[in-house]
């Protein structure tokens, strides 16, 4: 029986991607502790079983998503 390859996560990045899933550390908190790429991140996510926290529905957060979300339904009527 093949055993399972060693995660290419160490303990220490384990535990700051398990912050971020839970929403107790931001995407900038990560890059001050060393991870340089997003794709690094949701890579890393991937691998340990775990989604990117969604973002609060405040302040910028909210108005970005409304501005995409615009963006979308507006791609959306012009394909009709």
């Amino acid at each position: 029986m093949d055993k399972p390859s060693p995660s290419a996560i160490g303990p220490d990045r384990e535990a700051l991607l398990r912050r971020y899933a839970a929403g107790e550390m931001t995407w900038h908190e990560l890059r001050q502790r060393g991870f340089n790429d997003y794709v690094e991140v949701l890579s890393g996510l991937g691998e340990l079983g775990l989604r990117p926290p969604v973002a609060r529905l405040e302040g910028p957060n909210r108005e970005a998503r409304e501005r995409g979300r615009a963006i979308i339904r507006q791609a959306l009527r012009a394909r009709r």
